[in-house]
């Protein structure tokens, strides 16, 4: 029997709103601003999900990153795993997304992917801290892992 991510009793969160932004679940309906974000920030990108990647490529288009956003919402309703959309208050702008995904290294409940789009580098901290805490506390996860943040990606390497 496969060990489910989460456990079926628990209630995943679709949403979530604070002062400084807004979190939702990762949706086609956000493909137009998700797809800015992305392009204008792909150079950093290149360092979030590992050492080096080629995600976003330069010629990813509009259609490419809408597939990947469907199938980011085909594993959030499997619960497979969960990506967020983190947006401005005002829910106009996407300022960056949050990816919860389960880890293959035992001891570790999941890894955690977040990227903010460089003119709201200064929240940057302030969310990281609060996604956190919100995984700690109202998640049904005792160790999170955020790669290449909280661990070097040397060393994340090893553990696999």
């Amino acid at each position: 029997m496969t060990k489910l991510f989460v456990p079926e009793s628990f209630k995943v969160p679709h949403l979530l709103d604070t002062d400084h932004f807004h979190l939702e679940m990762l949706t086609p309906a956000v493909a137009e601003m998700d797809f800015k974000a992305v392009m204008s920030n792909r150079v950093r990108l290149r360092s979030v999900f590992d050492e080096k990647t080629n995600w976003p490529e330069d010629t990813m288009s509009l259609s490419d990153n809408i597939k990947d956003i469907k199938r980011h919402h085909d594993e959030f309703l499997s619960r497979k795993a969960f990506a967020y959309t983190i947006l401005k208050p005002t829910k106009d702008k996407c300022i960056g997304c949050l990816y919860i995904d389960p880890c293959k290294v035992d001891e570790v409940d999941c890894e955690v992917f977040l990227w903010i789009i460089d003119d709201c580098l200064n929240l940057d901290n302030e969310i990281y801290q609060f996604i956190s805490d919100w995984l700690i506390h109202c998640w049904p996860f005792k160790k999170i892992v955020f790669p290449g943040r909280d661990i070097t990606w040397k060393k994340w390497k090893s553990l696999m």
